[in-house]
């Protein structure tokens, strides 16, 4: 099969088109320069996608792997959402296209052969793909790279989809990620379907992706230093907040992620008032009112799909409140406290523990707990979750909830271990009907979230640069 095997193809169409002449489909294969990038090398992703294509190859000798990145999903009837490649497709070779597959084949030694199946450009000289395709004609969605053009940008072999059923037949043991999404099910339609889902794999995947590398190291700060400045829009723009109220939150960091980045790592959280205390508050459509509390909940994902998670609590009209700045120092205390606690070896959960004892014992001291502070702490009890509610960590890469798949023992049971990343955020949430709080708590909700990479010693927090004590976040507000 060549490069250019769908030439023949149906394109997909609309059902409102118009169907062409035979005249004009002759004109539209001819008159077309050559597209052809012949300044493509080597990129520093491809080289590191190599190496992680090595060590998933040392997990699974002697058997086939398949890893898709995905194809597009419907929003609305024929309109799809913006293509987002899978996580793990991603790490183990550096590309974005859609429609593709990585395929590790056993070589009969101990390793793999790694070949690259995706549907590329096709050929302006023959079909109608290009000018008549809604989903993958030049035309219609953009310029798909070639088949050579890949193969020297991230060093791997490249073939054609068409190829893959193909490729798939035969005995040989096969492990595949990500089966459930049934158009990529129907790309693997040559495989054994009995082992098409391979919860192993996915964990394995998840585990080798826990130490981040040099590389990813890199990203992350990338990614970090953007969502620093989209804070920082936001803030410069107070008026217009104050005037269009939480949405223009939302649109003034999204400007700032698309510009320098991919997108948003995840919808962002732009709560005010007592919107702060839904945690995920991603509705964004209510007003910003001074004299509240805004938590802003963002992170940029940049152009290599690497994001942050930041959480800033800030007072609308630059001021804290003493009450609000009582409440928001127990939460940073508690923070710093579990940042401290990371360090190598420690288990994944002393974070947490770290954080919540603070906020336990500072309720205590407000004397906002509704039993002794001994029952509180007692694992039977915990009933300060009422006012805490979540977790304090999660992994943080290429997904915001990062190696998702991990086992349990390698992950929220384990050990911090160093090239790790995490978030950090503990949280403070009064609920406005909660009659167990005094009335004017009711309604606040604080979260300060930072980025945290567990090193040979003292953790580093790659989100220190946003100001997070109350004098600073003041200040920030202030300049």
């Amino acid at each position: 099969m060549t490069e250019n095997a769908a030439e023949n193809a149906t394109p997909k169409t609309a059902s409102h088109d118009n169907e062409p002449s035979p005249k004009l489909r002759a004109f539209m294969n001819s008159g077309w320069a050559d597209s052809e990038r012949h300044d493509l090398s080597l990129s520093d992703v491809g080289v590191w996608a190599a190496k992680r294509r090595d060590a998933l190859s040392q997990a699974f000798p002697g058997e086939r792997l398949v890893i898709p990145a995905g194809t597009y999903k419907v929003r609305s009837n024929d309109t799809d959402y913006v293509f987002r490649p899978h996580t793990d497709y991603v790490w183990l070779t550096g590309n974005q296209t859609s429609d593709a597959v990585l395929v590790l084949e056993p070589n009969g030694t101990t390793g793999h052969d790694s070949v690259l199946y995706f549907r590329p450009r096709a050929d302006r000289a023959q079909g109608e793909e290009f000018w008549r395709d809604r989903m993958y004609g030049e035309l219609w969605a953009g310029r798909r790279p070639s088949l050579t053009e890949t193969a020297k940008e991230f060093g791997i072999e490249t073939r054609h989809v068409d190829q893959l059923a193909d490729a798939l037949k035969g005995d040989v043991p096969t492990r595949v990620r990500r089966a459930e999404d049934e158009s990529i099910a129907a790309l693997l339609s040559g495989a054994r379907t009995d082992q098409l889902k391979d919860g192993e794999f996915a964990a394995t995947l998840s585990e080798l992706r826990l130490v981040k590398d040099a590389y990813e190291l890199d990203q992350l700060r990338d990614a970090v230093a953007i969502t620093h400045r989209g804070f920082s829009d936001v803030l410069a723009e107070m008026d217009k907040v104050r005037q269009y109220g939480e949405r223009w939150i939302e649109g003034t960091f999204w400007r700032r992620a698309r510009a320098e980045g991919n997108d948003v790592g995840y919808t962002s959280i732009a709560a005010a008032g007592p919107h702060a205390t839904t945690l995920h508050w991603i509705e964004n459509d209510g007003p910003v009112n001074d004299g509240t509390l805004m938590l802003l909940d963002m992170g940029v994902e940049n152009r290599q799909l690497y994001t942050a998670d930041i959480t800033r609590t800030l007072p609308v009209n630059g001021e804290f409140t003493p009450r609000q700045r009582d409440l928001y120092q127990l939460v940073l205390d508690a923070q710093n406290a579990g940042i401290a606690a990371l360090t190598p070896g420690a288990a994944f959960r002393a974070g947490h523990e770290a954080a919540m004892e603070v906020v336990v014992r500072g309720l205590d001291a407000m004397e906002l707990l509704p039993v002794s502070l001994e029952e509180a702490l007692d694992p039977e009890s915990r009933l300060y979750q009422r006012y805490t509610l979540h977790g304090v960590s999660h992994m943080l890469g290429l997904d915001v909830h990062d190696c998702a798949s991990a086992r349990n023992e390698k992950y929220r049971q384990g050990t911090v271990q160093p090239g790790y990343v995490l978030t950090v955020e503990p949280g403070l949430y009064f609920q406005a009907d909660d009659l167990t709080v005094p009335e004017d708590l009711r309604g606040i909700g604080i979260r300060i979230e930072d980025d945290v990479l567990i090193t040979d010693g003292t953790p580093e927090n790659l989100s220190e640069a946003m100001p997070r004590t109350v004098e600073g976040i003041q200040n920030w507000m202030a300049s």
